[in-house]
C-alpha cells in the first residue's frame, strides 16, 4: 500500500507543478495573435490571386484584340494588292486606248 500512496502523491505533485509552471493564457494570446495574422496573410493571399486572375484575362483580351487586328490588317492589305491589281489593269486599258487615239489623229492629220 505504500507504493500506492507514493506513486498518487508523486502524480499529485507532478499535477500541480505542471499547472504552476504552466500557465495557459499567454501561449492563448498568441495563439490567437498567430490566427489574426494567418487570417490576414489568406486575405491579401486571396486579393493577389484575383488581381493576378484579372491580369491574366486583361491579358488574354489583349491577345485576342491583337489577333484580331493582325486579321483586319491582313485583310486591308489584300483589298489593296486587289485595288492595285485593278489600277494597274486600268491604266494599262487607257494606255492602250490613248495610243490608238494617237494613231487615228496622226492618220487623220496626215491626209
Amino acid at each position: 500500500m505504500n507504493k500506492t500512496i507514493v506513486v498518487k502523491l508523486a502524480a499529485a505533485a507532478v499535477v500541480v507543478a505542471l499547472a504552476g509552471c504552466t500557465d495557459i493564457k499567454p501561449l492563448q494570446a498568441d495563439i490567437d495573435s498567430l490566427k489574426q495574422q494567418v487570417g490576414k496573410l489568406q486575405t491579401e493571399v486571396d486579393a493577389a490571386k484575383a488581381s493576378a486572375d484579372s491580369a491574366a484575362r486583361s491579358a488574354s483580351a489583349a491577345q485576342n484584340s491583337s489577333s484580331q487586328a493582325a486579321q483586319a490588317a491582313s485583310a486591308a492589305q489584300s483589298t489593296a494588292n486587289q485595288a492595285l491589281s485593278a489600277a494597274q489593269a486600268a491604266q494599262s486599258s487607257v494606255d492602250a486606248t490613248n495610243e490608238k487615239i494617237d494613231r487615228m489623229f496622226k492618220k487623220s492629220v496626215s491626209k
